[in-house]
Formats: structure tokens, sequence, C-alpha cells
């Protein structure tokens, strides 16, 4: 509870900050958008713990929202402080220039928000099994939580119609998706045109080459002077030991600079491309300027901290022998595998993907521990450095490559010179996550270097997990290395497991126990047979925020018949009759001869009602045992959402006492629970 408290706390921010929205100068819709989510998600968060939870056992049987409420929380105060940052209005170019290129709002806050929100809604349904102490009520409440995950709603548009308000993915958000960034887009060029021209107030100099800038179109390149000869512009350190980059002052806001020398034009046409990137795991340029005459070209970017490979090694050094804590270190990988998977979407393979060209920051001061990554690295041939980066010597530069891309190099009459692919990409953030996950570089044990550490790989030499490591996070891994590069799996697919060992994660929090909890199935077995079902996911095309609801909802409804089947299965080698009944659903429960409270397009199967309601012992064996064969049936042509046979209804219900009776006990009103189907339509 206090959980949720501290949510509606920030969501009161929230609303204090939206009394002065008209303020609200840059990127205006898409705050609102993200505050209008912000308030839905609350409303639902709270009516279904209304609906399914009691009050008063908060204490006893709530454990299990804490973590997802904290997750929850987490993504609410990072949301806050980045309305707070458009607010501000202390100097409305600086503001212009830093956040008008930004995509954090939906590629990054709103996706954070629509997978937590399927993961604490998943955790109250979990709670509201056990609430309460009347087992005819939580019998029902199962029946309304089993018919939620059946399959007639695997299909994208059925689930947007049915679920689309509860997870924020109703047609209005949807839309307003799509269009508040161009919204955005034209307010900011209305108002800098007005500013430009008008006749009252001339604008100065240095705001007339700044709103240049904001009108221009994108990879244009500026005069130096416009960023060096500014009176604000100040270099203030370099980033790296010896690198092009540079932390600098410029307008009140700090900025990384790279100052690169050589021939400008060849590089005219490989900024356009590169400075239209727009995602939150990609490192973008914002503005290039260039002198012709003294060669020199500088790129203006965001700032981070360091990279990866730095901030592991101190980390490791001074704090713990890990890293990261399991969750963080999941949330990095995730972040890397969504940025390449924009990258591969728009045609862009790496081909030097290590710790060195993955660049952090902490998150808006986060206590857990959690970083922002952006992947740099990207494009611009001209500039590219041979490929041992600043940390890393030639000899061992070859653990992060391939094997076939160190085959194609030992063929190569060029050195340092391959074809960059989709798949040799995954093979490298294979080797990222081992070093994430053990804080160990790849192979650094091993005495072998040069020659004989890339013959090694390539005839299928990997790096050894220590012990304790999680093994579904080991194998995740072990299959981004496969020796057969068709073996590898896409960054969509690893997009999708990750998001979901995400929310096991976040559902079995870590409290000290020696023993952590395995998922109960392979989340890649489940891709691959989502995968085959929908075929629009294995595309190149990029993921749009909204997709995630369903695509979790998708695994979860995998999980489930997976988890069932396999029980039935050790049930049925077990030869246990009190086992077998219960395989229908992976509570336990079954209702037969109700109606469906959620109006499935198709006849759903009907289960029977309690067989609790008589007091005579053998009319109670006889019934649950009937119960137990019914569960078999159901769970044989659950698949197909098949009526079961009318005579075994019959069957069944001539073993119960009277209708009469019956209804009398569904009537009664210590049995009902609100919000569903009334109790005579459930009888």
């Amino acid at each position: 509870m206090e959980q949720f408290r501290q949510v509606g706390g920030v969501l009161g921010s929230l609303k204090a900050q939206m009394v002065f929205k008209d303020e609200i100068q840059i990127n205006q819709r898409q705050c609102c958008l993200l505050v209008d989510a912000f308030n839905h998600a609350f409303e639902v968060v709270a009516e279904e713990m209304r609906q399914y939870l009691r009050f008063e056992e908060r204490f006893s049987k709530w454990n299990a929202l804490e973590s997802p409420l904290r997750e929850l929380y987490r993504v609410f105060k990072e949301g806050e402080q980045y309305v707070r940052q458009c607010l501000e209005t202390k100097d409305w170019w600086a503001k212009a220039i830093s956040l008008s290129q930004n995509c954090d709002c939906i590629d990054f806050h709103l996706h954070n928000l629509l997978w937590c929100i399927f993961v604490v809604l998943e955790a109250i349904e979990n709670v509201g099994e056990i609430s309460g102490c009347d087992q005819e009520v939580i019998q029902k409440k199962r029946l309304v939580f089993m018919k939620k995950y059946e399959q007639e709603w695997m299909d994208p548009h059925l689930f947007q119609h049915k679920f689309g308000k509860k997870y924020l993915i109703s047609q209005d958000i949807c839309s307003r998706l799509d269009s508040v960034r161009k919204e955005d887009h034209w307010i900011l060029s209305e108002m800098t045109s007005e500013r430009r021209n008008s006749g009252s107030m001339p604008l100065a100099k240095q705001e007339n080459q700044l709103a240049e800038l904001l009108l221009a179109p994108k990879g244009k390149l500026f005069p130096s002077s416009v960023l060096v000869r500014s009176k604000d512009y100040q270099v203030r350190r370099r980033l790296g030991s010896g690198g092009p980059y540079k932390e600098v002052q410029w307008m009140g806001e700090s900025f990384a600079v790279g100052h690169f020398f050589g021939d400008i034009e060849p590089l005219k046409q490989e900024i356009s491309p590169v400075s239209s990137l727009r995602h939150p795991n990609v490192m973008q340029i914002m503005y290039a300027f260039s002198d012709e005459e003294r060669r020199e070209l500088f790129l203006v970017m965001e700032l981070m901290s360091k990279d990866l490979s730095s901030y592991i090694k101190e980390i490791c050094s001074t704090k713990r022998r890990l890293p990261f804590p399991l969750l963080v270190a999941v949330d990095i990988m995730l972040q890397i595998a969504r940025g390449m998977e924009y990258l591969h979407s728009c045609g862009i393979y790496h081909g030097d993907l290590n710790p060195s060209n993955i660049l952090v920051k902490p998150r808006n001061s986060n206590p857990d521990g959690y970083l922002h990554v952006k992947i740099q690295g990207i494009g611009l041939p001209s500039l590219k450095k041979p490929r041992a980066s600043t940390n890393q010597t030639a000899t061992d530069s070859c653990i992060w490559y391939a094997p076939e891309v160190l085959s194609e190099q030992e063929q190569s009459t060029e050195p340092n010179v391959s074809k960059c692919t989709e798949k040799a990409d995954v093979y490298s953030f294979a080797m990222i996550c081992f070093e994430v996950l053990t804080g160990k570089i790849p192979f650094e044990d091993d005495h072998l270097q040069g020659d004989k550490m890339s013959r090694n790989i390539r005839a299928g030499e990997r790096p050894l997990f220590p012990f304790p490591s999680p093994k579904y996070l080991t194998n995740l891994t072990k299959r981004c290395w496969q020796a057969d590069p068709s073996q590898r799996p896409s960054f969509s697919s690893v997009c999708r497991v990750l998001r979901y060992i995400k929310r096991f994660l976040i559902m079995n929090p870590d409290r000290g126990q020696p023993d952590l909890p395995a998922p109960p199935v392979d989340y890649f077995d489940l891709e691959a047979k989502l995968s085959r079902k929908f075929t629009t996911w294995a595309t190149a095309e990029a993921l749009t925020v909204s997709e995630v609801p369903f695509q979790m909802f998708a695994y979860r409804v995998m999980e489930r018949e997976r988890t069932n089947l396999n029980f039935r299965e050790r049930s049925s080698e077990s030869g246990s009759e009190g086992a077998t009944s219960t395989c229908g659903d992976e509570n336990g429960f079954n209702l037969i001869g109700q109606e469906d409270p959620f109006s499935a397009p198709v006849g759903l199967l009907k289960s029977p009602t309690s067989p609790q309601v008589s007091p005579d012992t053998n009319r109670k064996a006889s019934a649950k045992k009937t119960i137990g064969k019914l569960k078999l049936q159901s769970g044989q042509h659950q698949k197909g959402a098949v009526r079961p046979p009318q005579k075994t209804v019959h069957a069944y219900n001539m073993k119960m006492k009277s209708e009469s009776h019956l209804q009398t006990v569904a009537m009664s009103p210590r049995r009902r629970f609100s919000g569903h189907a009334s109790d005579s339509e459930l009888a």
C-alpha cells in the first residue's frame, strides 16, 4: 500500500505541474499525452485493486504487489522529471536546441509504462486469487482471470478492442502516439518563425543563427563559427582517454562534441542519414558544424557519463563482485537490444558493437542503480578509427567479433575490414551480455591472445559462466553466440524475451533467498511458436510501443498453456488422480455450467459450479470425482474452445442437489463480488 501511495504522490505532483501546461513551449503535446497516460494507468490500477483485493489483508497477502508497484513508481518518477524538464522556461533557445529532437517521451517513458502496467495488473490478479476467505468467491475470480487468457483473444485487433482501455492502447491513445511528435515539431517551427519574423522585437545575431538551426533539415552542415564563436561556448574537459570527444557548455546546457579533422566533402553524404536516427537508446547527432578551410568537423550530441566498459571496471573494483543487480543487468541488456532492433529496422548494421561503444549515465539520480544506455559508433565510415578501441589492444579486440567476421578478416587483404551483418551484431551483443552479467571481460582468464584466440573462437570456444549465473539468462546469451549465424535470434526476438524475463524478475524479486526461482518454461520456445503464429513479428520494421502489451499478453497465454501441458504430462506419468483433476487450469480450478463473464466471440468452455454445496460427504466425493474428469476434458478441448457434451453436464447436475438449492447458495450476498456478471448469470 505504501508503494501505491507513493505512485499517487507522483501523480499529484504531475497534475500540479500541468496546471501550467500552457507554459510548456517544448514538447507540450507529448507531455500532455504522458500525463494523461499516467493518470489513466493510476485509475486502472486503483479500480483493479478495489475490485479484487481486500484492504484488511494488505499486511498479510499484498506482498506480491510490492515489487511491481515499486517499478511503477520508478516509471512515474522518471516521467515526472521529464515533464518538469520540459516545463522549465529558464532559456527558451537552450531548451529548444536540447529537447526538440528528444524522443524519450514515447519511446522511453511510455514504452516503460505500457510494459509495467501489464506486470502490475497481472500481480493484482495473482493476489486477487487468494484474497478473501469465501472459497466460492475465490473460485469465481479465478474463473474470470482464467477466461481472460484464452486463445480467442490472441488477435491484436480483438485484444485492443477488448482490453485496449485497460492496457492504455485504446484507439484514442494510439492515434495520439502517432501524431503528438509531429504536432510538437510543427508548433516549434511556427514559434521559431514567429520569433524570427517579429518586427517589434528583432532577434540578435546569435538567436537568428539558432533559429536557422531549428528550422533546417536534418544533417545540414553549418559553419563552425555558429558554435565555437558563441560567447557562451566553453570546453570543460576531454571525454575518454585521448579520444576526439569533449564536454562543452553551450547556452547553459552541457553537450558532448566530437571534434574531427579531415576532408569534409565525403562527410556531407554520410551525416544526413545518421542525423535522422531517433531512438532513446541510440546516440544521435543533433547538429553538425564544419570549417572546410581548417578541415574541421564538430558533431554535437547528448552528454553521457562514460562507456559501459569503464563503468563495469569501476563498479567491480570498488563496490561488489558483480557489477549490477540482476534486474538492472536485464534492463541494460534490453536497452541495448532495443537500440540495435531500431538500427536494424533502418537497415543499419553496427559491425563494431562492444562495451566501449555503449555509453551510459545514471537515470535521474535513481538510487536503484538504473542506467540510461545509448549505442554509439554508427555510420560515418570516414571517421571510423581502427577496430581496436582506446580501451582494448589490437590482440584482444577479436573477442567481440563473430566467428564468420574473424574468418573474413583473415581472408581479406585489407586488415580490419569486414561486411557488417545482423547476426554478427547479435553475436557481439552476446559477448556484452556476458560482461554485464559477470563483470568479466570474455576470455580474460584465458592466456591465449591474438591469432590463437581468433582461431579458438572460430573453432567454437566461448567464455564460461560462473556457477551461480541464472540459467535462463545464460541460455539467452548462448543462443546469441551460436556458431551458425542462422541459429542466432533477431534483436526483435531478444527484446520480447528480455521484456518477459524482466517481468519474471519483477514478479519474483530477490528477497535474499539462496535459490531463486526459475521461469516455468523456456521463453525462446514461446518466442518460436509465437513468431510462427504472428508473421509480422519477424519483419524488420521498427516496433511501435503500442504493440508491447499485446506481445506480453501473447507470451502470458502461451506460458499458461505450456505450464498446464507440462503439469498434465507430469501428472499422467505419476498416475496421480488428484493431480490430474487440476489439469484444466494452472490454479487447479475449473467451473462448468456458468455464463462466460467475458462474452468471448466464440462459444467458450463452460464449467461447473463448486461441489461444496452439498453437506453429504459421499455426494461431495462423487461430485469431486466427476469434476476431475470434466477438468481433464476441459484441458483437452481448451485450445479449440469446444463446449463439453451436454450429457456430461447433465450427468454432473444429476449428482448435485436440486436446482433451486444451487441458486439459493449462489445468490447469497456474502458470495458476491463486484464488477462482473450478476450472480444470477453466474449461477
